[in-house]
């Protein structure tokens, strides 16, 4: 019988599940869902998880753990990134955790894993629907907390750097009116790309030949690009976006003024708020990239993470 495994990612903006069996080589889904929950409510400035945040994520844990349940998941990994390795208090995150994922698995817990674990994971789920012709890729992660930098081909990663920037740090940081003011984005700008020089430093895309964007912020702007009225997954993956149309979508969004955003159709209600954020970090991200390279285009892959995990699962048994 087919082992069926359970994959969950739990971001600073999000938290989301996978239900996967192996089948040629890949996966073949059975479930994939993503709530909002924004554990890494505040995290950046306080240093630790709020208690409200916190019993955000244990509601859709809870339901996500009635899914296992229902389809015999015999396996399950939970990986915890970047807000998780920031908070004081990760330990009532832990113990939350425990107590629902062990009523699947004995044992069962979250793992917080490094910045660098985090880019192969993102990468090995990113490019698996990808031609390797096409490689070697430079494939980003953007997430709420932190963006991942990974280039690699068919052999695997030769290079990765978790930088500490996402949607949520920096808009919490940095982007406070609606919409923001120049000066708050030209403070964005600074912190974007004195965090983004530091990871192009470990990273080279100077040979790469692909690049392709994975999370939630590149997906939505890639259906934006599209001219989507409402969000749909099918078209959005390996869609490609011009590095010219990339950046007029990512400067209306930040010119937008938060109800605007809110009538995106392919818009999730729990990005409205951070999708400004992560548009600046795009834009600097395909700068460099335009810069060092001769990609002029990001293609989007609705595989990323959360695939890599399931994948890790399955080749251990």
């Amino acid at each position: 019988m087919t082992q069926v495994v359970a994959a969950v990612d739990c971001g600073t903006n999000s938290i989301r599940l996978l239900v996967a069996r192996g089948g040629d080589g890949g996966l073949v889904d059975l479930y994939r869902e993503m709530r909002v929950v924004r554990l890494g409510q505040g995290v950046d400035a306080t240093g630790a998880f709020a208690a409200e945040a916190i019993e955000r994520t244990r509601q859709a844990l809870a339901e996500y753990v009635d899914v296992m349940k229902a389809h015999g998941v015999s396996a399950v990994r939970m990986v915890a990134t970047s807000a998780t390795r920031d908070a004081a208090n990760r330990d009532d995150f832990f113990a939350m955790t425990r107590e629902l994922l062990g009523e699947v698995v004995p044992g069962g817990v979250a793992e917080v894993i490094t910045g660098d674990e985090e880019a192969r994971l993102s990468f090995a789920g990113a490019v698996g629907d990808l031609d390797p012709s096409q490689g070697p890729f430079v494939v980003v992660d953007l997430g709420g907390g932190s963006t991942e930098v990974v280039v690699g081909d068919e052999q695997g990663v030769h290079a990765a750097y978790s930088a500490n920037v996402g949607c949520v740090r920096l808009t919490e940081r940095c982007l406070h009116s609606d919409p923001p003011t120049k000066s708050e984005i030209d403070e964005a700008q600074k912190v974007i790309k004195e965090l983004l020089a530091e990871a192009f430093t470990h990273v080279s895309v100077a040979g790469a030949r692909t690049f392709v964007g994975v999370a939630g912020t590149m997906t939505t702007l890639a259906a934006l690009a599209s001219g989507l009225s409402e969000y749909n997954p099918e078209i959005i993956h390996l869609s490609r976006v011009g590095f010219d149309d990339l950046a007029r979508v990512c400067w209306d969004l930040v010119g937008m003024p938060r109800a605007e955003r809110a009538a995106l159709g392919p818009m999730h209600e729990g990005r409205v708020d951070v999708i400004g954020g992560g548009s600046l970090v795009t834009l600097e991200l395909a700068r460099v990239i335009a810069e060092q390279s001769p990609i002029r285009e990001m293609v989007v892959s609705e595989h990323d993470i959360l695939d890599g995990i399931a994948l890790s699962l399955l080749a251990k048994s």
